[in-house]
Parts: C-alpha cells; sequence; structure tokens
C-alpha cells in the first residue's frame, strides 16, 4: 500500500500514521543522557563532524530531567496543539542502545509507561555500530510490548566521505545493523544528509540506491546543517566545500524521490537547526518553504516517488 495524497506524491508519515492509526501520532523527543562510542574514544573522539554537542538532540527533552518528567512536559505542550493525539516516545540525542542492556531496558520501558493507553510505540535513534545480540534481546522484550522503530544514522554510502565527517563506521556495519534488526521484524528507518563536503549529485543518488537495496522501512533525508561549535563549521570557516542553494537540494530531493523504493516511507525532508547556532544554509531555517517547494517541484514535473525505481 501507497501512502501518496493529490499534494504529495510519495509516502508521508502523516498519512501512513493516520491510515494505520486513525489519528495523528506525536513524537515525544527523549534525551537519557547516553553517549557515543564515536565520542567516548570507544571508536573516535568527538563524534560525526556535523554532530552538535548535544548529540543531534537540540529539541529533545531536558537531560536533567527523567525519562517521564521529560514525556510529560513535551506532552502538556502537544495536547494543546492536538487534541485526542497519540505518542511515540522517541530516545534521540546521541546513541540510544550504547548502554548495558539492564539500562536500555528500563529507560524503554519507562518511556512506554508513562501514557501506555495512548502510546502506539517507541522510536530509538542509534548507530550501526551499537546494534548488538544484548541490544536485540532487549528490544524482542519491548516488542513483545509495543511497536519498535529503530532509527539508524548513515548519512551517506560514500565511504571517503564517510571518513572525512569522521562516521566511524563501515556501510557493512550498517548492512549487518539492518539484517539483525529486520530478523526480529524492528522496522528500520534511516538517516542521510544531502551536501556534505564535496559530494556530488551522483554520490547522493547512490546513497538512495544502496538504501534500496536493503530491507528499510523508513527514511529522514535533510541539507547538511553547518552549525556553531561543530568540526564542519571550521571546514567550512576555511572554505573547503560550498553550501548546497536552495534550488540545488530542491533538485536533488526530488531525484532522490524518483529513484527511492515505492515502498519506504518518507519521516522527513527538511531540517532546522537551533537558530542562534545555525550557520549555513539560511534558507534552511524556513522549513515549510523547502518542503513546500519540494512538493511544487514534483507536482509540476509530474514526478513521484519509485517512478524511475529499478529492483534488483
Amino acid at each position: 500500500m501507497y501512502y501518496f495524497t493529490k499534494d504529495k506524491p510519495y509516502n508521508t508519515l502523516t498519512e501512513y500514521n493516520k491510515v494505520k492509526y486513525n489519528a495523528k501520532v506525536a513524537k515525544i523527543s527523549l534525551n537519557a543522557s547516553l553517549s557515543c562510542p564515536n565520542k567516548d574514544g570507544t571508536k573516535g573522539f568527538g563524534g560525526c563532524s556535523f554532530c552538535s554537542p548535544a548529540g543531534s538532540g537540540d529539541f529533545a527533552g531536558d537531560k536533567n530531567k527523567s525519562i517521564t518528567e521529560q514525556f510529560l512536559d513535551i506532552k502538556k505542550i502537544m495536547e494543546k496543539k492536538w487534541p485526542n493525539i497519540l505518542y511515540m516516545p522517541y530516545f534521540q540525542a546521541n546513541s540510544n542502545t550504547y548502554a548495558k542492556k539492564e539500562v536500555l531496558k528500563k529507560l524503554y520501558l519507562e518511556a512506554i509507561n508513562v501514557d501506555r493507553n495512548k502510546t502506539v510505540g517507541i522510536s530509538i535513534a542509534t548507530r550501526a555500530d551499537c546494534i548488538n545480540e544484548e541490544v536485540i534481546e532487549v528490544l524482542k522484550e519491548i516488542q513483545a510490548l509495543t511497536h519498535v522503530q529503530v532509527e539508524l544514522g548513515l548519512q551517506t554510502s560514500n565511504e571517503a566521505t564517510a571518513i572525512k565527517i569522521n562516521r566511524g563506521l563501515s556501510n557493512q556495519e550498517f548492512i549487518d545493523a539492518v539484517a539483525m534488526l529486520r530478523k526480529i521484524n524492528v522496522e528500520v528507518v534511516v538517516h542521510i544528509i544531502n551536501g556534505l563536503p564535496n559530494e556530488t549529485k551522483e554520490d547522493m543518488l547512490n546513497t538512495i540506491h544502496f538504501i534500496n537495496s536493503l530491507d528499510i522501512q523508513g527514511i529522514k533525508l535533510h541539507s547538511l546543517l553547518v552549525l556553531k561549535n561543530t568540526k564542519i563549521y571550521n571546514e567550512y570557516k576555511n572554505n573547503e566545500f560550498k553550501i548546497l542553494t536552495l534550488d540545488e537540494y530542491v533538485d536533488i530531493v526530488a531525484s532522490q524521490i524518483t529513484i527511492l523504493k515505492p515502498s519506504i516511507i518518507i519521516h522527513r525532508l527538511a531540517a532546522d537547526g537551533v537558530l542562534e547556532d545555525l550557520v549555513e544554509p539560511k534558507w534552511s531555517s524556513k522549513k515549510l518553504v523547502v518542503m513546500n517547494n519540494i512538493d511544487k517541484y514534483l507536482r509540476n514535473n509530474n514526478l513521484y516517488q519509485g517512478i524511475y525505481y529499478k529492483s534488483k
């Protein structure tokens, strides 16, 4: 089943949730105050070059509060916007399978039990090299209670770029992690970034081909955000790469959508960083404009998700 609409010729998460749950589902972004093997020295130091000090959890809950407190704080805000809403706790900051299994199980159980009647699942953002047999054991236990979704950061399939941005993991590790998760039927959502240093449009399209070759259920993509206090900011100041224009980004994303496997749900097409930390691209702060331009480009050119997809 596809989840296209008249205005959005691709599978949107909103439409998917509407069909599956007959309601709007809001993600409750949580900060479990966990670390990352690419920061603590296990794999590397400093993390990926684009990663903010908050571990990509700038909009997550207050790490000084309990998971329950964070959930309730955000729930109050959500309820004012959307009555009769359903929830999915979302462990967003850093690597959220990077802890002992007892710790992980406690965190996940607390999150799904804050509002058990309205919680439809749990989403866990992490790295491919933080998926192992112990993690799989915990996920299987949680899966017996609710729907489990794991978000894995790939960013690019170009391993030369991966080294440059200090990703700290190989494509094979990503492939292995996806296989382990799918073996127990956990939904996998992949993150990619367009506009990484010196990548061509062909590189970015190849990342989609790589994703199509795997058993992936969802995708999040956005432009590279150059934020203050990141390693990539220093590279930007030294003119080591150029920033995509809005028109370039729209063209690339539209092309990616046309070759994306038709069954994959698109969770995100744009992202905005904390405004006071955002250096470039300035246009990314107008998230709705970005998404509307993508939709308009697709409609005006009679394009839709998977129109040029080729299975192998």
